[in-house]
């Protein structure tokens, strides 16, 4: 070992000696520099322990308990510098936001590994020759060595295209340095050149990263750069604002001049109106201005309040329809009924969010249509508004997505010379959602359209409980009549109320009753301009046969799913199966009128289905990781009002059904008149004994169960046998669940209710 000490007493001098003018530099704040200067400290320790190793052998012996001590001290001073070279390699590849979010769990695995290594090499078994030491304690410590190595490697090879070669470069030596040092301590033991390696190391690092002035002018650099953006921003928002500002006031001024010089009151009229129009243009730009200016410096607050929910998202659609229509565009407009009554949440901001997105889909669509479409999942008191337009306009490049929410940028200017505005929209729209917790995702064809998607929790006071699909907005042709349809459903009441139902539009409709059959009349050749099919069919489901279809490289026809599966998330279940749309059962009739026009349009003339893809899974899973932000709410309320439509009872028969607490009403609502009511509660004693069989048959097959007692429970909601359908929705979800014994013990009570309900039928009708 006294080869080496010559080594040793020079390098620490010399480190000693740079720790002094070290310390006397002006060093910068940052976390390699930190660690560097425990590297120095560490260093100085680490030689000291090395010589008095040597020294204490040579004067006390290789079994002294002194000589021992600072040989197991020397050992956990290599554990040490160990730790910290691998929390240094950590520092510099990684920027600094990203290391203070790790640093706590950085330093509690080194602090661990620390003492663990060190205890090792202190207390495990050491054996002191004249020139070199053995045992276990020191292979735990080359161990640790090696395992330090390989992960500083690792990291560094994966971070090597985002740090600088140069802030490498002393680690690479250092661990090169390592390996040419133990070969030569393999061949002769008394050189131990792993300490002053460290020095040598450090003064490389002094000299190329971690010099303080090197530093310093690093970070002038820096600054000097980011107070030059922020001129070149200043610059930049005066000029747009130049421009934009002095379009609409020159425009003001002219017309203004024109007025004065108008020969008759018309003209001055016409002129008045283009004053009004570039007054509000302006008054649009400098209310964008404001809105940023107050973002930008941390002065706009979210502030929170109970409101209508609904009713703010229809007052924004009344708000932009004018511009839709001055434009002619076919303006859709689809909320959800499942929308809490009452919300909890900056009400202000979430219209701006959405009479922006609006007014972008109007600006840049010539022609075609516009979306807006508002559903939302409700977990709790937490409602997540899933805010929608999708248009038919320009488009946008995939490279230029990400330059979509940059202040004053607009895309394809070349292309866009015609529209006005300062390109602020999309980043106050952006920055709000962020206050608010929320999320905006865009998705878009270039040259066919684009669809933006904002997401936002909002805190549920009043919920009302409605049990239907969204209700839609379109444009109605007037005439669809000879067009085909297909109605598909297992359940020949379902047919009958769905082809009754499409009879007003004079279609031609044929109806079968499983899948099987569907694939059967398409391969035979048989075009429909519409299908409609029930999911829950035995042998084979709405899905299957859908996908046996989908198989067919020509087949093109609109398939809507008809379910009664009507909860929330589930039209977008059924989309993302490859459906174009979604009804539920009892079939409403305003819906069912939307989606006639909307899928058997004879104009034919505007598109109104771009295929986007699907959204990511994460906006409809509230609570998941990344999940959004809901706002501070006092106390959460409901109310369990439920909204209905009253029909008077024009005759004492049906006081029948209503003292029996058959919600007639609501079967009139869905089935359009009373004559068709009492016609469908024929069909329903007719087939009622077919049905208990069936129920009876397949309780040793819950899947066919299921599908039984799920017809049962749509033919119920029908006519209105509320408890009827409570009690086989309960047996379809216990079926579901496989739950045998569940549905055997409970079966004697759907009997029962649907012996009830028939004897309140037959005495019902029997009074006609």
């Amino acid at each position: 070992m006294s080869n080496s000490s010559y080594f040793i007493i020079l390098s620490l001098v010399y480190i000693a000696f740079f720790n002094i003018l070290y310390r006397k530099k002006r060093n910068i704040d940052s976390v390699e520099l930190c660690i560097f200067v425990i590297f120095l400290v560490t260093n100085i320790i680490g030689l000291l322990l090395e010589l008095l190793s040597i020294y204490s052998c040579k004067l006390y012996g290789n079994i002294s308990p002194i000589t021992i001590i600072f040989n197991r001290l020397y050992l956990a001073y290599l554990v040490t510098f160990c730790i910290i070279f691998l929390n240094y390699v950590v520092a510099v590849s990684v920027d600094v936001n990203k290391y203070n979010k790790i640093k706590s769990t950085i330093r509690s695995l080194s602090i661990i590994c620390n003492i663990i290594f060190g205890i090792f090499s202190l207390v495990l078994p050491l054996t002191i020759y004249d020139n070199h030491s053995e045992g276990i304690a020191v292979m735990s410590v080359y161990f640790l060595s090696f395992f330090s190595i390989i992960i500083s490697l690792i990291f560094m090879i994966k971070n090597l295209k985002n740090v600088k070669l140069k802030s490498y470069l002393p680690l690479f030596i250092f661990i090169i340095g390592l390996l040419i040092a133990s070969i030569i301590q393999k061949i002769d033991p008394s050189f131990t050149l792993i300490t002053t390696l460290e020095s040598f190391v450090l003064v490389v690092m002094y000299h190329t990263i971690e010099n303080p002035d090197v530093k310093m002018i690093e970070e002038l650099e820096l600054a000097k750069n980011q107070a030059e953006k922020a001129n070149h921003a200043k610059t930049d928002f005066l000029s747009s604002m130049s421009h934009e500002i002095r379009t609409p006031l020159n425009a003001i001024v002219g017309f203004s001049e024109c007025v004065l010089s108008s020969n008759t009151l018309e003209e001055a009229k016409e002129n008045s109106a283009d004053i009004i129009n570039a007054s509000k243009t302006l008054l649009e730009i400098v209310n964008g201005i404001l809105d940023i200016s107050k973002i930008e410096s941390g002065k706009l607050e979210i502030i929170n309040s109970s409101y209508k929910a609904k009713e703010l998202l229809e007052s924004v659609a009344t708000l932009v329809r004018p511009r839709m229509e001055e434009k002619g565009l076919d303006f859709q407009i689809s909320i959800s009924a499942d929308i809490p009554e009452i919300l909890y949440g900056d009400h202000s901001n979430l219209k701006k969010i959405v009479t922006n997105l609006l007014s972008n889909a109007s600006k840049y669509t010539e022609h075609g249509f516009v979306k807006y479409s508002v559903s939302c999942i409700n977990n709790n008191n937490i409602c997540r508004l899933i805010i929608t337009v999708e248009d038919s306009g320009r488009g946008i490049k995939e490279e230029n997505i990400s330059k979509l929410f940059t202040k004053f940028q607009r895309l394809d200017e070349d292309r866009n010379t015609t529209i006005e505005g300062t390109g602020l929209g999309l980043a106050i729209t952006k920055k709000l959602l962020e206050l608010m917790g929320g999320k905006i995702v865009v998705q878009s064809r270039y040259g066919e359209g684009s669809k933006f998607t904002a997401i936002v929790d909002q805190k549920i006071e009043i919920i009302k409980n409605l049990n239907t699909a969204p209700v839609e907005v379109v444009t109605k042709s007037k005439d669809v009549s000879g067009k085909k349809v297909l109605i598909v459903d297992d359940n020949t009441l379902n047919l009958k109320v769905a082809s009754k139902l499409l009879e007003k539009y004079k279609l031609n409709i044929e109806t079968v009753d499983s899948g099987l059959a569907c694939i059967e009349k398409i391969n035979s050749g048989s075009i429909y301009d519409m299908i409609l099919m029930d999911d829950m069919m035995p042998k084979m489901s709405g899905v299957e046969t859908l996908n046996e279809l989908k198989k067919q490289s020509n087949f093109t026809t609109p398939v809507i799913a008809l379910t009664a599966n009507a909860i929330s998330g589930m039209k977008e279940k059924y989309i993302s199966c490859g459906f174009n749309d979604y009804l539920a059962k009892p079939i409403n009739k305003t819906e069912l009128e939307t989606i006639v026009y909307k899928y058997l349009n004879t104009t034919g003339s505007t598109k109104t289905n771009i295929n986007f893809g699907e959204l990511p899974k994460e906006v409809y899973q509230i609570g998941s990781k990344g999940g959004l932000i809901v706002p501070d709410n006092p106390d959460n309320k409901e109310n369990s009002n439920n909204s209905s439509i009253t029909v008077d009872i024009s005759n004492d028969k049906e006081q029948i059904l209503k003292d029996n607490d058959i919600d007639y009403q609501k079967g009139i609502e869905l089935l359009g008149d009373i004559s068709m009511y009492q016609e469908t509660m024929k069909d329903f004693l007719s087939g009622i004994n077919d049905r208990l069989s069936n129920l009876e048959k397949y309780q040793n097959d819950m899947a066919n169960y299921a599908i039984e007692v799920h017809a049962l429970k749509s033919d119920a909601k029908y006519l209105g046998f509320t408890k009827l359908a409570e009690i086989a929705y309960d047996q379809e979800l216990r079926s579901k669940e496989n739950n045998q014994q569940y549905i055997i013990s409970n079966y004697a009570q759907l009997k029962e209710e649907v012996s009830r309900v028939c004897d309140v039928c037959k005495k019902y009708l029997s009074t006609i």
